[in-house]
């Protein structure tokens, strides 16, 4: 084969379903993914005012267990373990030794292990670099027969609520927090979590029970499949980083604004990659800083645009596209930490033109996690 040529797509272990129910499939990953059933506006709004089901089943579902895991795990990610109870889960960074991010995941505590949820794009790196650093005490299962669902909305809790039972119900679990469950027969993980910025669950389940599952909770009148698109938009409006776009290896936690995900334990005591230049940057601060931007009329800037002050260019879009909860164009981008502050006027080049635009605090719109009554 020519190395040239691209690797064949993986289908997700719903990709007739998604066919069936009308969606337009695009490689994102290595899979065919849907970007859109019947409209990235209208699911998006839908979402927005309803629930959505989204097919993330593309990232990568890793279990660690073994004598000594957690201090193992410290060595790797900036996480404070000492402090995530059984049934919490928390977000985190994968770092090189630059102190550059290699991807953002999430971290769980079961009862005799530590799942993580990492990016579909990078789970065979993330892998690999596990298992280069990892001692050979710890076992890193891959749980590549499992699909990931996540149900986004407000009317989400409802929705899932009719056919889960467990020890605990499910108006339990608050905001990163999950449970043991079972769902139309199947025993499924439940995560209070997702990347839309509102309420909504993330459903680990066997990837053989996926399409009795997925049709059951699109049998709910409050509940339709969302693509791609609609996942893009809604993260967007709520100021959430995209990895590959937003955080790179070229990135820092701290320009990124994620130092939240190294907490002051750890920041003490270093003993992880990049510590050093981390912990140099909290104290001294960095060149740039990532912001949001809110843009005048009705063009969107897109990854990749300048941002200039005034005949200097200070900076680049990494995310960008038209709000339809806003009803205008929104981005973010890494600016000169000059000119990041909230209010500061910029100017975004898209097509050869010059669209006037103002550092926003994110997210744009509110999120609407569930923390409990």
């Amino acid at each position: 084969m020519d190395s040239d040529e691209p690797l064949p797509l993986d289908p997700l272990p719903l990709d007739s379903w998604h066919r069936a129910q009308g969606a337009r499939m695009v490689p994102f990953a290595g899979y065919e993914m849907p970007i859109q059933y019947e409209g990235i506006v209208a699911e998006h709004t839908w979402t927005r005012e309803h629930a959505g089901l989204f097919d993330v089943s593309h990232m990568g579902q890793l279990l660690l267990s073994g004598e000594g895991l957690d201090a193992a795990l410290e060595a790797i990610l900036p996480i404070d373990l000492s402090t995530l109870k059984v049934g919490q889960q928390r977000y985190s960074l994968l770092l090189d030794e630059n102190g550059g991010v290699l991807d953002d995941l999430m971290v769980s505590r079961w009862p005799d292990a530590l799942y993580l949820v990492v990016n579909g794009a990078t789970k065979w790196d993330d892998i690999a670099t596990l298992r280069e650093h990892l001692p050979d005490e710890i076992t890193l299962q891959h749980l590549d027969e499992q699909a990931l669902l996540a149900l986004q909305g407000p009317k989400a809790a409802d929705a899932l609520a009719r056919h889960v039972t467990g020890e605990h119900p499910l108006s339990a679990l608050t905001f990163m927090k999950f449970g043991r469950y079972t769902l139309a027969g199947h025993a499924v993980t439940i995560a209070r979590a997702g990347y839309t910025g509102e309420d909504g669950f993330e459903i680990s389940l066997p990837a053989s029970a996926a399409e009795d599952i997925a049709t059951l909770l699109c049998g709910e009148p409050e509940v339709k499949p969302i693509g791609l698109g609609a996942r893009d938009s809604l993260r967007l409006e709520a100021g959430l980083p995209l990895y590959g776009h937003d955080l790179s290896p070229e990135t820092s936690p701290v320009e990124a604004g994620l130092v939240f995900g190294i907490n002051k334990r750890r920041r003490t005591e270093g003993g992880f990659p990049g510590a050093g230049r981390i912990n140099r940057e909290i104290a001294e601060g960095t060149a740039r800083k990532w912001v949001g931007l809110k843009i005048e009329g009705r063009l969107p800037a897109r990854e990749g645009a300048e941002v200039f002050a005034g005949a200097d260019l200070v900076g680049t879009v990494t995310s960008g596209g038209f709000s339809p909860t806003l009803g205008q164009p929104i981005a973010m981008a890494y600016v000169a930490s000059a000119q990041a502050a909230p209010g500061t006027l910029l100017e975004v080049e898209v097509r050869g033109r010059r669209l006037a635009a103002t550092v926003s605090p994110t997210p744009f719109v509110p999120h609407r996690y569930y923390r409990g009554s």
